[in-house]
């Protein structure tokens, strides 16, 4: 089991750059026609984490692995402790963020409130209770947002070895 989630995880690393890769103008404009359509004009896409539940406490600081639902997981390789933005300032697109490259004038990230708004990234709203505005907001923002989740989700059913995986 353990090579098997290994040679899953190698699999969607290598898929990097081909597979997955960053949408050219072409595909930023059709993203952003979409994205219009739910009423975040210049939105280009979505960003998330999940966590990936462990079979067991990890040996090895295993408290960093105990997540919010008391289960041990990853937030896909690292401890589940970390948080989303945490993951997103490690990862290669953290440092071309704002760049030209990635985006066309106007177009924005969609994230929930686990990230920090930025130029390049809108978020929703931490706490809500009291500003209708806010709850409406976060509303459009979860219904923009579930195309993602299901996407999440078919990862997950598709391999099997990201659920319990074995530490």
């Amino acid at each position: 089991m353990v090579n098997y989630t290994n040679r899953v995880m190698t699999a969607l690393e290598s898929a990097m750059g081909h597979e997955i890769a960053w949408p050219d103008r072409q595909e930023r404009a059709v993203n952003s026609a979409h994205f219009a359509g739910l009423g975040f004009l210049g939105c280009k896409g979505l960003v998330d984490g999940t966590l990936v539940k462990l079979s067991q406490r990890p040996r090895d600081d295993g408290e960093t692995y105990f997540d919010r639902k008391s289960n041990y997981s990853m937030n896909f390789r690292m401890p589940c402790s970390s948080h989303d933005l945490t993951c997103l300032r490690r990862s290669s697109l953290w440092g071309r963020l704002g760049s030209a490259q990635l985006f066309d004038n106007g177009q924005y990230l969609l994230g929930d409130s686990g990230y920090l708004p930025m130029d390049c990234l809108v978020c929703s709203y931490k706490r809500t209770a009291d500003d209708m505005d806010k709850v409406d907001f976060n509303t459009c923002v979860a219904h923009a947002r579930v195309g993602n989740e299901h996407c999440i989700g078919i990862l997950k059913a598709r391999w099997h070895s990201l659920k319990d995986i074995r530490t």
